[in-house]
């Protein structure tokens, strides 16, 4: 591991920045989960967990729920389970309906074997320990449970890598600019079955490709902007950037009538 990636991946899994910053609202985590809106084809990715957890009865724990989007739907399909969220940043609970607490993914405050699923759903990038969080959701499994884990690939939304790069450069006057963070470079699509079956035996991985298509730079730019929590991190200054790659999607739209970026996510179904 490199000096920077060191620092990328201490900036990615400080609890201060994502309790007070990043996640202090559902603002930026909002604007990242709307630009799936104008993805085709379309998944319903709520949709898709609870059809997972259909032979699942009993407590299921959201680790890691930010504001909720998956216990929302849960409450409405599945008003039989008994439902609680965990996140360690405070602020971001405030809207999620029920039970909800403070924790840390690497110190579940739950007995050995008292959840029947547990979710854990596009944040083990976020987790120092990884392989402790692992554990975690293996401990605190009954027998015959499930954990449901979400990642993006290392290829996800490259375009957006390449519009970061292509802005950042203009901006330091360098061609091309440094690399905008990834978020779940630790955890990636390809680096998680590996860390997922030192506990479980059963990895069942269902990929969910798509293509983006935006026919004006908003939604793009509000999913760039979405990243200020780590603005100290891209070596550029961030707002500019941001302005810059708005004037650029502004110009290929112009030209091409629509941007459009490739998304590379999938959905881990892990059974002991």
């Amino acid at each position: 591991m490199t000096e920077s990636s060191a620092v990328r991946d201490a900036a990615v899994t400080d609890r201060r920045r994502l309790a007070r910053s990043a996640y202090s609202s559902d603002r930026d985590l909002a604007a990242r989960q709307s630009l799936y809106q104008w993805q085709s084809p379309r998944y319903d990715l709520p949709g898709i967990v609870a059809e997972q957890l259909s032979d699942v009865r009993g407590h299921v724990v959201d680790v890691g729920c930010g504001n909720g989007k998956f216990i929302r739907r849960l409450r409405e399909d599945r008003s039989d389970l008994d439902l609680l969220g965990l996140d360690i940043a405070p602020g971001i609970l405030t809207g999620v309906p029920g039970a909800v607490a403070v924790a840390d993914a690497t110190r579940l405050p739950l007995a050995t074997a008292s959840v029947d699923a547990a979710l854990a759903l596009h944040m083990l990038y976020h987790v120092p320990d990884i392989p402790q969080a692992v554990k975690e959701l293996s401990r605190v499994l009954t027998r015959g449970g499930a954990v449901i884990v979400s990642t993006n690939s290392d290829h996800d939304k490259s375009e957006l890598d390449d519009l970061w790069q292509r802005a950042a450069g203009d901006v330091l006057g360098t061609g091309r600019g440094p690399a905008r963070i990834s978020l779940s470079a630790r955890f990636s699509l390809e680096k998680a079955p590996a860390f997922l079956g030192e506990e479980f035996s059963r990895v069942q991985t269902l990929e969910l490709p798509g293509t983006i298509t935006v026919r004006e730079p908003e939604p793009v730019v509000a999913h760039m902007a979405s990243y200020r929590a780590w603005a100290d991190q891209h070596g550029v200054p961030f707002e500019a950037t941001i302005e810059r790659a708005r004037a650029i999607l502004a110009r290929h739209i112009t030209r091409h009538g629509t941007f459009e970026v490739t998304c590379r996510g999938a959905i881990l179904v892990c059974r002991r």
